[in-house]
């Protein structure tokens, strides 16, 4: 007696034992009575009818993630493959359905994938494209969630991660790319030529300016010079022309002794006899006393009658009257 006892109890605590069990955080276990749904099991210390009630899945409720690659042609012919990562879960209160309706939901999302992307892709412009990804993602959550809702699970994001052309199509793209950027380059470089051919113009012309108001002055302050000279020879006696021809010598041996100072100039002055500075002086006066006499004799030519013109004596009527007299003899 006492050992059957011991037996019962032993298996009564093994019978105990064996229907408790734990779930873990964010998975759900789903426990059937008799080949009949029986309840949902969460996360915690749970117990089951041992023999009498059997687990027959376990739903994970945390956010997966599905990548799907799809390729499709655009508007403009170019065959482009496109990666599109949807992120979904069970809904809490849907948890049945996720299980008993839909028995692969990924090959479901993947269908809906591929018919929501080859029937937007298609409409756009492979630029277009690439610029408006996120409104294809849009759609396809948009289209997901009204098919998925009905199963249990919810669409938390839908990204297009990757756009990626065929190869020739991307080369073509790159080329057109640096075309462009080349193109832009080489406008930049004649912006900054023609800058540079303005300043540098600006900056000559500016030279010029100083470099013709530096000689004026230069000769200006020369002019001045030789004019207080001459007024100073003036003044001791010395004409004007000997003045002047006294500047020219002196002015003619500086210019020699700054040529005689630069070894390496080639510069030649014609004549360079050692009697080239009275031969000069000599012409200059020369030259100065012929202009001289030919203003005197312009002066006195001036002053003489024209033998070719007549000198009236008598009045315009007396002449008159006697032409008349004359034409009538």
């Amino acid at each position: 007696m006492g050992i059957t006892f011991f037996i019962l109890v032993f298996l009564a605590l093994f019978l105990f034992f064996s229907g408790i069990f734990t779930v873990r955080q964010q998975t759900a276990y789903m426990i059937e009575r008799l080949g009949k749904f029986h309840s949902v099991r969460t996360a915690g210390l749970q117990f089951k009818v041992p023999f009498i009630d059997r687990t027959v899945g376990r739903i994970n409720l945390k956010i997966q993630q599905l990548d799907v690659v799809v390729e499709t042609k655009t508007k403009d012919n170019v065959f482009v493959r496109l990666k599109v990562s949807v992120q979904f879960k069970v809904l809490d209160e849907s948890i049945y359905e996720a299980f008993y309706k839909l028995q692969n939901p990924t090959e479901q999302i993947t269908a809906y994938v591929f018919d929501t992307v080859r029937s937007e892709v298609p409409k756009m412009r492979l630029d277009d494209v690439f610029e408006r990804k996120d409104d294809i993602a849009l759609a396809i959550r948009r289209e997901l969630e009204d098919a998925m809702n009905e199963y249990g699970y919810g669409i938390v994001k839908a990204l297009v991660t990757d756009i990626d052309p065929d190869q020739a199509v991307k080369n073509a793209m790159n080329h057109i790319n640096a075309a462009e950027r080349q193109k832009l380059s080489a406008e930049y470089e004649a912006e900054s030529e023609r800058i540079r051919i303005v300043a540098r113009a600006k900056a000559e012309a500016e030279s010029k300016r100083l470099q013709g108001q530096g000689i004026a002055d230069q000769r200006r302050e020369i002019a001045r010079g030789l004019e207080e000279s001459v007024d100073l020879l003036n003044k001791v006696g010395i004409n004007s022309q000997e003045a002047s021809a006294l500047i020219l010598v002196t002015q003619h041996y500086d210019t020699l002794q700054q040529i005689g100072q630069h070894s390496n100039s080639n510069l030649i002055l014609l004549p360079n006899a050692p009697t080239a500075a009275s031969d000069m002086l000599t012409q200059m006066i020369t030259s100065f006393v012929s202009t001289q006499e030919l203003a005197e004799q312009m002066k006195i030519k001036n002053k003489r009658p024209n033998p070719n013109v007549k000198v009236l004596d008598k009045p315009k009527e007396e002449i008159y009257l006697d032409a008349r007299s004359e034409e009538k003899e």
